[in-house]
């Protein structure tokens, strides 16, 4: 089969396009940097360079293609974030639609039925509601948790601060999610194609309070009194704009925090949970958290 697969060599687009490959399947990798093509053909896969604000190129990339995954990169440059995301939905789905692609799988994130208020999830609501208006396409829309990784970026606040901390909300819990656990969701819905019609897929690997999150990654790093310090948002966005954030990424991750404290990004996650985690349990990623954190 002939598989198109959005996100370049990254997290979560990597391992899926290896397990597609492995599986004895053509794999095309969207990227938009050239020098990353000698990457994406030493895994096994076609390289095709192009941007995803370019709707023609994506028609033609996935042209002939028996399913595609889409995500939506970041683009920390855009004066409105939630506009660009949702743009680049109605891009897929153009592209989709005129290519002939019966089938999808997208990378959504739990909280995506929110219309608002989720910061940049609030933006893949949009995503999710232009793909699910194709005609004659089958769409799964993968919902992951928080992922593991999110929480390299309080590295330097460990370091400089001697806490760990957001604005999530007092010893609030955290759904949660390893990005291998994620590509191999993927990797099951599109080697399958049993999906039709439009539906969702939350894809977690474990739930953890704040406080049981700074113990774990405290004991990892040797300081095992590290707390998770709730903020404000006020302080959230001051703190991420003097790390170098722009303001409107700031507000966005500040407003996806107090959906988080208010428990409404999880809401309906909680109502339709799945029946298992993934295999990558946060305590496992706790050593790899410690091994970047000793080279910062």
């Amino acid at each position: 089969m002939n598989y198109v697969i959005t996100g370049s060599l990254g997290n979560i687009s990597k391992p899926l396009a290896e397990q597609l490959i492995a599986a004895g399947h053509n794999v095309t990798v969207i990227s938009s940097k050239a020098d990353k093509t000698e990457q994406i053909e030493a895994i096994g896969a076609k390289a095709a360079i192009g941007s995803v604000e370019d709707v023609a190129f994506l028609t033609e990339t996935f042209r002939g293609a028996d399913a595609v995954y889409t995500m939506v990169p970041p683009n920390f440059g855009s004066s409105n974030w939630k506009k660009y995301i949702a743009g680049i939905g109605e891009n897929y789905a153009s592209a989709i639609q005129v290519s002939d692609v019966k089938n999808v799988v997208n990378l959504s994130s739990i909280g995506a039925h929110m219309r608002e208020g989720c910061g940049p999830v609030s933006g893949l609501f949009f995503v999710e509601k232009a793909l699910d208006g194709l005609v004659g396409v089958n769409v799964k829309h993968l919902r992951p948790g928080f992922f593991y990784t999110n929480f390299l970026g309080n590295i330097g606040m460990i370091k400089h601060m001697g806490i760990i901390g957001g604005n999530y909300g007092e010893s609030a819990l955290l759904v949660l999610v390893h990005p291998n656990d994620i590509a191999e969701a993927a990797a099951e819905e599109l080697l399958g194609l049993s999906f039709s019609g439009k539906s969702v897929r939350y894809v977690t690997s474990d739930e953890k309070t704040t406080d049981e999150v700074a113990a774990i990654l405290g004991y990892a790093i040797g300081k095992p009194d590290l707390k998770w310090i709730n903020f404000k948002d006020d302080e959230t966005i001051a703190g991420m704009t003097q790390a170098g954030l722009p303001l409107e990424v700031a507000e966005n991750y500040a407003e996806m925090g107090a959906a988080m404290r208010s428990g409404e990004m999880a809401s309906d996650y909680i109502n339709n949970s799945p029946a298992e985690f993934g295999k990558t349990k946060f305590e496992a990623f706790a050593p790899v958290f410690a091994a970047i954190y000793a080279q910062a």
